[in-house]
């Protein structure tokens, strides 16, 4: 069941408490984002489909399918990085950075490598993408992933997000950030009674310094988009507007291929920025996947 101690602390901000309810305790579907550096969607289904498993495409995303058959992990195809294991959810905020060829890209928090690959695909393999992760023993599974999906155009650095080096300016900047997790929630049923508070303020302390310095590193005229997997506003809206109030950024109006929630504009005692109603949130009863809130800022153009 899902803990009246956390989670019912945002019934007033989801809406449809008890699908909400009902889709939290539901196992997580298993999907797959189709790897289009090494096979086509077409490819992958029909091959896959060959083997017995059953797809089902998702009608937002022409390069996702969810899987009903188990064990699509131990497949050759899965081996040789055709696809990748991922939520639905967790394809969003690539969906909304819209990377492009040749440009120049950093995912500043980028193990386990979903979505680096994911930006790596969208750039052809052509450009400059940095795939940072700080934390040393999430690193391997960033090597493992980017080899397996056959990306070349990328280099891993482990730096702390927060002091980045300010050598370099980039187009687009990911940051999905450390987080307290909330959206997981189907898959990690630890998190069903959500994140102790204290967490979710030293989550948004570093979640600050982190998008101040995601900010800082984009070009004028650059794109951030700034993702969580979490239900939380003072990780969500409360770290975008505290970037808002020290910096010069631009938000945009997210638009997403289904409804979504607006952000919210206040929270217990707090008021944000009012731009941040221009931000998403995704709940499981939405997409029958995870949680998730993302925003999309700009520098402005000098």
């Amino acid at each position: 069941m899902i803990g009246e101690r956390g989670l019912a602390r945002y019934r007033t901000i989801i809406p449809r408490w008890r699908e909400f309810v009902d889709a939290c305790t539901r196992p997580l579907p298993v999907t797959i984002r189709v790897n289009t550096l090494r096979a086509s969607p077409r490819d992958v289904r029909d091959r896959l489909t060959r083997k017995g498993f059953s797809l089902i495409p998702i009608a937002w995303s022409e390069d996702l399918f969810r899987v009903e058959t188990p064990r699509v992990s131990k497949t050759i195809e899965h081996w040789l990085g055709m696809f990748y294991i991922q939520e639905a959810v967790q394809t969003l905020p690539v969906r909304v950075l819209s990377p492009q060829p040749g440009e120049t890209i950093l995912d500043m928090a980028a193990a386990p490598g979903g979505k680096c690959t994911h930006i790596a695909s969208c750039m052809r393999n052509r450009g400059a993408l940095i795939a940072n992760e700080p934390v040393g023993k999430r690193q391997p599974s960033l090597m493992a992933n980017i080899n397996r999906l056959g990306v070349l155009n990328t280099t891993v650095t482990s730096y702390r997000g927060e002091s980045f080096p300010m050598h370099a300016r980039f187009d687009r900047v990911l940051l999905d950030a450390p987080c307290s997790a909330e959206g997981t929630l189907r898959k990690e049923s630890t998190l069903r009674d959500g994140a102790t508070r204290s967490a979710i303020a030293r989550l948004s302390r570093l979640q600050q310094r982190l998008i101040l310095r995601a900010y800082d590193l984009l070009k004028p005229g650059g794109t951030l988009v700034y993702s969580t997997c979490t239900f939380a506003p003072e990780e969500n809206e409360g770290t975008v507007s505290h970037l808002l109030s020290k910096r010069d950024a631009l938000l945009d109006q997210i638009t997403l291929p289904f409804p979504a929630e607006r952000g919210i504009i206040a929270w217990n005692d707090e008021e944000y920025a009012p731009e941040v109603a221009r931000c998403a949130r995704i709940y499981p009863h939405q997409i029958d996947s995870g949680g998730g809130f993302i925003a999309r800022l700009r520098k402005p153009a000098r």
